[in-house]
């Protein structure tokens, strides 16, 4: 692959570039669209970790995309200043910053409520239908669709096709903002035992423009290798959550700072800060944000130094690794407590598991309710008294009775995974006659 052609100017649907405005690159465009987006306000209502959380200092999906964004564009920066000799000539290091940057505020624009628990809740209402009628018709690759449902792949979906122009390029975005977008540009099918996988069938055409038009290498069919500019993508998001998941569990309570000062220690390189060395008086709160600033800009540079030392393997398809794992040792090691920590002891608290669990009942009924909505109409001269309502409820939404039944089912997907936790949960006490 080539700088030239990976940091093409052109937008998808085939939408003319015109000369940049001054001030305003192609690329800045990229970010305004995203952040002026409905899909992405909805995000300030959307699980980042902690469900329905009462104390308003917890990130929400929407706080940690903007933090996301945040150190993206320092890593594009920084990536285009070490790489100047070599980038095209009508990018800038503020161009590369801004294209990560993009990325990075949409990455998590596909999630459903509740975090990662709504898209098990979705996985798990398809796959207990798996052999039901209400799967029947559909092929063995778009029942993996909605069996696997994947929140990267419905992100790609909603910036390429349901945000602004409808089925018409959705947001049309420059081609390298989607290639950084797509942590794994392939098809479930090649979604592996990890499940995770980048495109819908619905979405193969607008995989397959991106790769082209980027040069990106194919692995095998409908599967190609990343753009470089993922990896910093992928690096940002860890660097947040790394930190910033643990700053949420002191914040609930859920871990003590005794807990974390050990990671956080190694994070930094063993090197206390030195607000927090000449102030023993620091609450929780401040020691954790005294720490912040000198973890990140260490994982920072260390993430840049792997980029800069693995751009060749990336540019020939050839690197799978993660830079905050091949970068400075502490930090890799920090990174991987840091995890640890989490699972053990953040991911397995009492309350969010019996909010997650609560998710799944939101969620089934949802998608009981308008699956079988939108199968009774592709089914039956006339849908029921019942389920017309329903259809009505979805209104700009709702699939035309002459979709085949696995688009049908992706509208559904759209309305549901588009809402926030608190309208899901709303709707769902609705349809579920459980309203007082």
């Amino acid at each position: 692959m080539n700088w030239a052609q990976l940091l093409t100017p052109h937008r998808s649907h085939h939408e003319l570039t015109g000369t940049p405005e001054s001030g305003r690159s192609h690329f800045h465009k990229d970010h305004d669209r995203i952040v002026f987006s409905s899909a992405f306000r909805r995000l300030g209502r959307k699980t980042q970790v902690h469900p329905l959380s009462l104390n308003d200092h917890i990130h929400t999906r929407l706080t940690h995309s903007i933090e996301v964004g945040s150190v993206g564009r320092s890593l594009g920066i920084m990536a285009g200043e070490a790489m100047a000799d070599e980038l095209p000539p009508w990018i800038t290091p503020a161009d590369l910053g801004a294209i990560v940057q993009a990325a990075c505020l949409a990455h998590d624009i596909g999630h459903p409520p509740f975090g990662h628990a709504g898209e098990y809740a979705v996985r798990d209402f398809f796959r207990r239908h798996r052999g039901s009628a209400l799967l029947a018709e559909l092929s063995p690759e778009e029942r993996d669709d909605l069996c696997t449902f994947e929140a990267n792949a419905h992100g790609f979906r909603v910036v390429t096709q349901t945000e602004y122009h409808q089925f018409e390029g959705g947001m049309r975005l420059t081609y390298p903002t989607l290639g950084a977008l797509m942590k794994y540009p392939w098809t479930s099918v090649h979604a592996g035992i990890k499940e995770k996988f980048g495109c819908y069938q619905s979405e193969r055409q607008q995989l397959h423009e991106v790769a082209q038009k980027l040069g990106l290498l194919p692995e095998n069919t409908d599967k190609y290798c990343r753009h470089p500019l993922c990896f910093l993508l992928e690096a940002a998001d860890d660097i947040c959550y790394t930190i910033l998941d643990l700053e949420d569990a002191l914040e609930l309570n859920i871990l003590q700072y005794a807990d974390v000062e050990q990671t956080l220690l190694q994070l930094c390189g063993w090197e206390t800060p030195h607000e927090y060395a000449q102030d023993s008086s620091l609450s929780p709160r401040r020691r954790i944000s005294a720490f912040r600033g000198r973890a990140m800009e260490r994982m920072l540079v260390s993430a840049l130094q792997a980029f800069l030392a693995h751009k060749n393997a990336m540019l020939a398809g050839s690197y799978h690794g993660e830079l905050l794992l091949d970068g400075d040792s502490d930090v890799a090691a920090g990174v991987r407590a840091g995890k640890k920590l989490a699972y053990e002891k953040v991911f397995r608290n009492a309350r969010k598991s019996e909010l997650e669990i609560g998710a799944f009942s939101t969620i089934g009924t949802l998608l009981d309710v308008f699956c079988h909505a939108v199968y009774e109409q592709h089914s039956l001269p006339s849908p029921s008294f019942r389920y017309r309502r329903v259809l009505d409820l979805m209104g700009g939404n709702a699939p035309a009775r002459e979709q085949p039944l696995y688009h049908a089912y992706m509208r559904v997907l759209d309305y549901v995974a588009g809402m926030t936790d608190q309208y899901a949960t709303y709707l769902a006490h609705q349809i579920g006659g459980m309203a007082r």
